[in-house]
């Protein structure tokens, strides 16, 4: 039932997002930008907050709360296209849903399946995410094409109030327990993440390459648009290449069981994603950018699995809502930051050099995710470094 509710919750939200951004491009890359920055700065700067209300209040209940405010901020936009401030806020309020939503999904997981099926829940999570996003870039070039932009977002708000309804069903519960005094404060989450040396390599080295590569999400209408030639549908179809190349990575990553292999898997996916860039920066085809969305896709979906399997794997239940929220305030403010520096720098650059940049950038990260990953692993099986690994 999760699963089904985060497919059509991604369909809307990959929908919306292709509407947006294609609407914002013939404007000004910095609305592209302004656009991206409004729907990820919630989960950075509110990482604390949302991490402390996932681990005191039962999640799925949070979880519905928080999807309902996205759907009913989502369906506010269609009226009021014509205001790109407005715009740009609302999509600021729906980031605020979604940084609670997104830590209290990966710690509600393992109640669901259990602890030992806690990683293929996240790999089915992530599945029905991919297909969700799938049909959302596919369908959303479709439904703009045919009804417009404005239709094409009140079906998204519909789909986070189906996912809420959806979530209603579901009996499993996360209930923190202790009273709150007891509890770690807020930022406890940073500081666990801080101390784990394998948390801090994988979380630091994904942090710095998804920052790099994150450009391209600016970069990619004008790509399509001028470089490839094309229009909404075919950056659709570009998109669902990597949505199918996700649904790829998730599978394979199921059986990623140890440690070890999900951080050395992680920091890979680093490599394999900066490659994945550069295909279609020196081959601007339309076929080798599908191949290089594709392997993209391969390495997105191992890293997000991978992400949340080593966070569970390493911290302890009572505060994995604030060791999921660090982690993704880490992730995401470097998201943030790419995304900020590749709206200037596609007004002094063309988007094909914008993706050389961002792939370049991303598999020299990856390569240095893979010596630290490989150093705190080698750390953790020291005298000093015994008792780190808990499976």
């Amino acid at each position: 039932m999760t699963a089904a509710g985060a497919a059509v919750s991604e369909f809307g939200n990959s929908l919306s997002l292709l509407v947006l951004l294609f609407w914002a491009t013939p404007i000004s890359p910095l609305l592209v930008a302004a656009i991206l920055i409004a729907e990820l700065l919630p989960l950075v700067l509110g990482a604390p907050l949302a991490g402390a209300l996932v681990d005191r209040l039962p999640n799925r209940r949070l979880l519905i709360i928080a999807l309902l405010l996205q759907g009913v901020a989502i369906t506010a936009i269609a009226p009021l296209m014509g205001q790109p401030a407005l715009v740009v806020a609302l999509v600021l309020v729906s980031g605020c849903g979604r940084a609670v939503a997104h830590p209290s999904t990966s710690a509600l997981m393992p109640h669901i399946v259990g602890e030992e099926e806690a990683t293929r829940g996240y790999a089915w999570l992530a599945t029905a995410r991919s297909v969700g996003n799938i049909s959302g870039v596919t369908g959303g070039a479709l439904l703009a094409g045919i009804f417009g932009h404005p239709t094409a977002l009140l079906i998204d708000g519909c789909t986070f109030l189906a996912y809420a309804a959806l979530m209603a069903f579901v009996r499993s519960e996360r209930r923190p327990s202790g009273e709150h005094a007891e509890r770690p404060s807020a930022l406890a989450g940073i500081r666990h993440v801080r101390g784990d040396p394998v948390l801090l390599a994988t979380t630091t080295g994904l942090a710095f390459f998804v920052g790099a590569v994150v450009v391209i999400n600016v970069a990619d209408p004008a790509f399509v648009r001028f470089v490839l030639h094309g229009d909404e549908f075919l950056l659709g179809a570009m998109q669902a290449c990597w949505m199918i190349g996700m649904i790829v990575g998730s599978r394979l990553a199921v059986r990623l069981t140890t440690v070890p292999r999900v951080a050395h898997a992680l920091a890979i996916t680093g490599v394999t994603t900066g490659i994945a860039v550069l295909l279609p920066a020196i081959f601007p085809f339309v076929l080798t950018a599908g191949i290089g969305w594709f392997i993209g896709g391969v390495s997105n979906g191992v890293d997000n699995v991978s992400m949340n399997a080593i966070v569970r794997m390493r911290t302890p239940e009572e505060m994995r809502g604030r060791a999921f929220a660090a982690v993704g305030s880490m992730v995401t403010g470097a998201n943030l930051l790419g995304t900020a520096a590749a709206g200037g720098l596609l007004l002094v650059m063309g988007p094909r050099a914008v993706f050389a940049l961002g792939g370049t950038g991303a598999l020299l990260s990856g390569a240095a995710c893979l010596v630290f990953v490989h150093r705190a692993l080698k750390r953790g099986k020291s005298p000093a470094g015994a008792g780190l690994f808990p499976r």
